[in-house]
């Protein structure tokens, strides 16, 4: 059911904040930036563009070699300083009445348009159904709709044909997709469609390729919903190291490299809810299908759990700051196999187990 309720989640929590100071010395399980990236010829690449740092960033080439890896022309392209800032953007720039947001997601959209002077419509997907859409559930009238694929934090997949039935006249189609590069195939993905009406689409190039200090996403849009966000934009918004690494993740080699990586992913996933399934018998649950990057589990005193955690050495997503999430919740990045034996033997005591 939609809800407004406006309050009661800390929209501006993220990851990030269970590593800081602190936390700096954990094992990162809170932050969904793949390990051990950038890798080394793409730094290569943004230490090559400083050399250029005296010229004003000039994003055509970049913006081209995006267009060009979704078959899309450049005026169906925006380069972003992250996908963060498009979620600015779209809160700033549309006309929007009755916005809509599908909730356990990314808090971002939601904490950008209440800044914008919006009142939210929170659609809640229910664990009973593993957080996946009804389409029925988002209010016919609403005029702006975002929802993530696949879905931080629950790791859910929708099909693209079940958020497809979302668009229709009058109404924008946000569909989140930053960890999209990290499904093998990226199957389910709209990035390139042009044939679902008001259809945006978000990306970001920091997950996959370690790149969240940089910041670096775009939007795939129409040629007058770009024109509308770049007109809210600052003058030269990307950094001239953001767009050299942003040419250089969508070439051919990049993409083949993501691939890789993606189906490493699924392999290290499967590998952490294989071991999460040890610990049924304490009432620890996963959501399933996982399909992203990280997994989503519900535990008793979660919040016990994760400061046991954080004394065993390893950092986990506090899951309660969603929006349809509790107290009760985790989100766990996948990572390798050995960092995945390491924490499971220090859940085990973490559970008593």
């Amino acid at each position: 059911m939609p809800t407004d309720p406006g309050a009661g989640h800390d929209l501006r929590h993220h990851g990030d904040a269970e590593v800081r100071d602190d936390g700096s010395t954990l094992v990162d399980l809170a932050v969904n930036v793949r390990a051990d990236t950038p890798p080394a010829w793409l730094r290569d690449r943004m230490a090559a563009s400083l050399a250029g740092l005296a010229a004003y960033p000039d994003g055509r080439a970049a913006r081209a070699a995006v267009a060009a890896r979704h078959g899309l022309g450049v005026e169906r392209v925006l380069l972003t300083a992250g996908a963060a800032e498009a979620f600015v953007l779209l809160a700033r720039a549309l006309k929007v009445s009755r916005p809509a947001v599908v909730h356990p997601q990314f808090t971002e959209p939601e904490a950008a348009l209440r800044d914008a002077g919006h009142t939210v419509d929170r659609v809640l997907l229910r664990e009973s159904d593993g957080f996946r859409l009804d389409p029925a559930a988002v209010p016919q009238d609403a005029d702006l709709v975002v929802i993530g694929n696949p879905t931080n934090p629950t790791s859910v997949l929708h099909p693209a044909r079940t958020l497809a039935r979302l668009a229709r006249p009058g109404r924008t189609l946000v569909v989140d997709e930053a960890f999209m590069d990290a499904v093998p195939g990226e199957r389910e993905a709209l990035a390139g469609r042009t044939d679902v009406p008001g259809l945006v689409v978000l990306r970001s190039l920091t997950k996959t390729w370690g790149l969240a200090g940089l910041r670096i996403g775009y939007v795939l849009a129409t040629p007058e919903t770009v024109a509308e966000l770049e007109r809210a934009q600052p003058l030269w918004p990307v950094s001239t190291p953001a767009l050299a690494a942003a040419e250089a993740c969508v070439s051919p080699a990049a993409l083949a490299e993501a691939e890789e990586a993606a189906r490493a992913i699924a392999a290290n996933r499967a590998y952490l809810i294989a071991g999460l399934r040890d610990f049924t018998s304490h009432g620890l649950r996963v959501v399933e299908p996982a399909e992203a990057p990280f997994v989503l589990v519900r535990v008793p005193d979660a919040a016990g759990v994760r400061e046991r955690l954080r004394f065993l050495g390893y950092a986990t997503r506090r899951g309660d700051t969603f929006p349809g999430l509790d107290e009760e919740w985790l989100r766990l990045a996948v990572r390798d196999r050995e960092t995945t034996e390491g924490f499971l033997r220090a859940l085990g005591r973490a559970l008593g187990a």
